[in-house]
């Protein structure tokens, strides 16, 4: 969908980084360090900021279809 295509900044002159190989390299041995307790703490709050970016991306769906229907009736 177009409206993921823009919050994910793929369309258009804005440049992203790539980070998902630089995640690894720092998480994957952060990750060996930690203890079972410490592991599992840290994967839930990767979850939990993973459930707060979809949020966020619902958020911001939602928002400009808001937007859009505004400009729509503001042009009749």
């Amino acid at each position: 969908m177009m409206i993921d295509e823009i919050y994910n900044s793929r369309i258009g002159a804005i440049k992203t980084c790539h980070c998902s190989d630089e995640w690894e390299q720092t998480a994957i041995p952060f990750e060996e360090s930690l203890t079972e307790e410490q592991t599992i703490l840290y994967l839930k709050l990767c979850d939990l900021q993973s459930e707060t970016a979809a949020e966020m991306r619902a958020a911001y769906k939602a928002a400009f279809k808001d937007g859009v229907a505004l400009m729509r009736e503001i042009q009749e």
